[in-house]
């Protein structure tokens, strides 16, 4: 699967999929925000059981302080609309797939 660009205009309606949604919160001058970039590219080539997106929370301010990030990456996932599950910073793809399938 693609990975998406989130904004405020179609960000509910994307993560209102009965698929798992990871909602990755990044910015482009954060280090460990680039280094998840080849992370979510796999996964999101080899899973189609959950769909990768992106918010850039320097172009989509009110999506951060809606869910509160403070800190980034920042990854939600949801699934029918809610978040289902969260965690922080940059991780191995191991512990990413851990971390979807836990919340599935």
């Amino acid at each position: 699967m693609e990975i998406r660009n989130l904004t405020t205009a179609n960000f509910d309606d994307t993560v209102k999929s009965e698929n798992l949604v990871l909602v990755d919160f990044w910015a482009g001058w954060c280090g460990p925000c680039k280094s998840m970039g080849p992370v979510l590219e796999k996964i999101a080539s080899e899973r189609d059981d959950v769909s990768i997106c992106k918010v850039n929370v320097d172009e989509q301010p009110e999506l951060a302080q809606r869910f509160m990030v403070r800190s980034i990456p920042f990854f939600a996932l949801f699934k029918n609309g809610e978040m289902v599950g969260q965690t922080l910073g940059a991780q191995p793809e191991k512990s990413m797939l851990s971390f979807i399938d836990q919340n599935k």
